[in-house]
């Protein structure tokens, strides 16, 4: 045997999460293959407040809030104990996070209100706390919707699993250099 590590604090809460998510949140993955060439392009065009150009995250980020707008019925929380789906007014956008402790989902406070620029600096300071400890519980608790960028780690896709209560997320996978047909 090589050891048993204790399912404490945070993983203990994030496994809890991941087990009631699959138990009461029906699931349906959906898998599209996109041209990232005009994504890539607008990169270098949108600078953050230190002037490094904003990350792909914030852009997908900005993207998710407006396709929000047009389907708010994904932008909810689902309570199984009153039978209800509560649609939401404002985006509190979930960022996945890698860290020591496992995988956590702080979230950006009005999301909707931000544009690339915000949403970038913010979620630099989110995953920074993420990854240091100090995020709070608030930040971890109040999501409306999770965008998920597993690429990161090297992976086109995955059927991520819903953070509960949330009732939808998004996965985004590597960008890669690909052959791709372009007007027939």
């Amino acid at each position: 045997m090589r050891g048993i590590v204790p399912l404490r604090g945070v993983r203990r809460a994030v496994a809890e999460t991941l087990t009631r998510s699959r138990a009461e949140i029906p699931e349906a993955t959906t898998w599209v293959d996109v041209d990232a060439t005009d994504l890539l392009a607008l990169r270098p065009q949108r600078t953050g407040a230190d002037g490094r150009p904003v990350g792909l995250l914030a852009i997908l980020a900005r993207f998710v809030v407006a396709g929000l707008a047009r389907f708010p019925e994904l932008n909810a929380r689902v309570d199984t104990q009153a039978g209800e789906i509560v649609h939401l007014d404002g985006v509190h956008l979930g960022i996945a996070a890698q860290t020591d402790r496992g995988l956590v989902v702080p979230s950006v406070a009005d999301a909707h209100r931000l544009g690339m620029r915000g949403l970038d600096t913010e979620i630099r300071r989110l995953t920074a706390a993420a990854r240091d400890g100090s995020v709070t519980a608030a930040e971890l608790t109040r999501g409306s919707f999770t965008l998920n960028n597993y690429g990161v780690l090297g992976v086109d896709g995955s059927a991520a699993i819903i953070n509960h209560p949330e009732v939808a997320m998004l996965g985004v996978g590597r960008v890669l250099p690909r052959p791709w047909v372009v007007d027939g």
